[in-house]
């Protein structure tokens, strides 16, 4: 079985979020089921320099952009087993930053051709499934079925698109259509791209893929609701019939408690790892030791689906308690001046990193106690997970991946490795975090349960890569 990852990100070489630990870590596990998996991305010049010089080129080929003939450039890299492939055109991907570019429309245009025409190119490999990933690929299923569909490499080919984030669709004016993707107007209705009139990229994966998934069970029942639809419910609820969610995982060997380089302290080299991992984030934080206090964590974008006006809310609330908190992430500019101003209020409980580290996100989920994540929505979540993978506590909204992955404390049975809330509240959240931090001042053996509770799940690919396998083969 032959299957072709279609992604716009794959860590290490380019990493914004959740889909870059998808696309770095997903393939190898279906590797180790017995799949046989590639990876095409788009060779950006963020990539590292170091990864670049590594890179193999193949072949050079034109691919058609509407009336245009662009160059496409195919490199190759092995990397832990798995075959990447990079399309190379610096016009669309020789820039400073990964997305958020004036031409979004015609760069992805470009590599989901790109990807269509590659497979003619690939050594020794023809496809069965191509798997697409987010808006971004969302266009592969319609132009593998429109332009390629007498191609005998292509039309035994059938596709999977995996939703990560509803909330991005890729949604361009009207003109986009003929000018970008070469389609005539056919495809501006209703009932094809036409999306309150505008095209969207991400309609077209959801109705032309053989079938559909999304990254957590919950989260795909959610966004059949309007609440949680993005205005595209409808068009999920008429293909309910091939939507699955499958949730995410995380990699074993990056997140791994004992053996990270990140860490002051392996939790293998020490009982009181945990607590000399705290004193470590303290110190580099520039926090003073509050010995017996919980440290509470928070690594994420600082938008608004991640709550960060539940947050903002009752922050003052928080920081009463004995407790001190670090956020790191980028994000809204009003988010990051104002919990900025509460940093600068609150010096000796609050720090606030501003930036995207990966370094310093390992040493939060293994020096902290407790990880806030009170989201909106939340697809799958993944900080959840490596946060568990440390013995760190998470406090979550019961939404998407969050309520499939965290088992709330029971306080009368003493199951659960987590807290979390309903209602899309302030003050429920506030009560949650409560509720936690009374816990852990006066019920040490019950948070030590917890904790060796959060330790024992396991978040590995495995369970997930066999449903994908699962689904690969119901395919063919």
């Amino acid at each position: 079985m032959k299957i072709v990852f279609a992604i716009a990100e794959a860590d290490p070489f380019i990493k914004t979020g959740g889909l870059g630990e998808v696309g770095g870590s997903l393939p190898a596990a279906l590797q180790g089921q017995g799949a046989d998996v590639c990876v095409i991305m788009p060779k950006y010049s963020e990539i590292p320099e170091h990864f670049r010089r590594q890179f193999k080129p193949i072949t050079h080929f034109p691919v058609p952009v509407a009336w245009r003939r662009q160059y496409c450039g195919l490199e190759e890299m092995n990397y832990r087993g798995i075959r990447y492939y990079f399309i190379d055109n610096e016009y669309y991907f020789k820039r400073t930053h990964v997305y958020g570019e004036y031409d979004e429309a015609e760069r992805y245009a470009f590599f989901a051709r790109a990807v269509l025409e590659s497979l003619l190119h690939l050594p020794e490999f023809k496809p069965d499934i191509i798997h697409c990933h987010d808006w971004h690929t969302a266009l592969i299923p319609l132009m593998l079925k429109e332009f390629y569909n007498k191609e005998p490499l292509h039309y035994s080919v059938k596709t999977v698109f995996t939703i990560h984030n509803l909330k991005y669709q890729g949604i361009f004016p009207h003109e986009v259509l003929d000018d970008v993707l070469g389609l005539d107007e056919k495809y501006f209705r209703e009932d094809r791209l036409e999306f309150h009139g505008a095209v969207n990229f991400m309609k077209a994966g959801l109705l032309y893929a053989d079938r559909i998934t999304t990254v957590s069970p919950t989260y795909a029942q959610e966004i059949q609701d309007p609440f949680y639809g993005e205005r595209l419910d409808g068009v999920l609820r008429q293909r309910r019939d091939v939507l699955a969610g499958i949730l995410n995982g995380i990699d074993y060997e990056v997140y791994n408690p004992e053996t990270d380089r990140y860490l002051a302290v392996p939790f293998s080299a020490s009982p009181r790892a945990k607590e000399e991992n705290k004193q470590d984030l303290q110190r580099s934080l520039g926090l003073p030791p509050r010995r017996g206090w919980p440290l509470l964590g928070m690594v994420s974008r600082l938008v608004d689906q991640k709550g960060l006006d539940l947050v903002l809310r009752v922050l003052e609330e928080i920081l009463r308690l004995d407790v001190q908190l670090v956020i790191l992430g980028r994000g809204e500019r009003k988010y990051e001046e104002e919990l900025q101003a509460q940093a600068g209020r609150h010096p000796e409980k609050f720090a606030l990193r501003r930036e995207f580290n990966d370094e310093l996100g390992h040493k939060i989920f293994a020096g902290s106690d407790l990880l806030l994540m009170p989201s909106r929505f939340e697809p799958c979540g993944i900080a959840q997970m490596m946060a568990m993978r440390y013995g760190t506590l998470p406090v979550v909204r019961e939404t998407g991946g969050l309520k499939d992955t965290v088992k709330p404390y029971n306080e009368f049975t003493g199951d659960g490795d987590g807290f979390s809330f309903g209602n899309y509240n302030a003050h429920e959240f506030l009560f949650t975090v409560e509720r936690a931090v009374r816990l852990y001042y006066e019920n040490k053996p019950a948070w030590n349960r917890l904790k060796k509770q959060a330790f024992r799940r396991d978040f590995s690919w495995d369970k997930s890569a066999k449903a994908y396998v699962e689904l690969y083969r119901s395919l063919l």
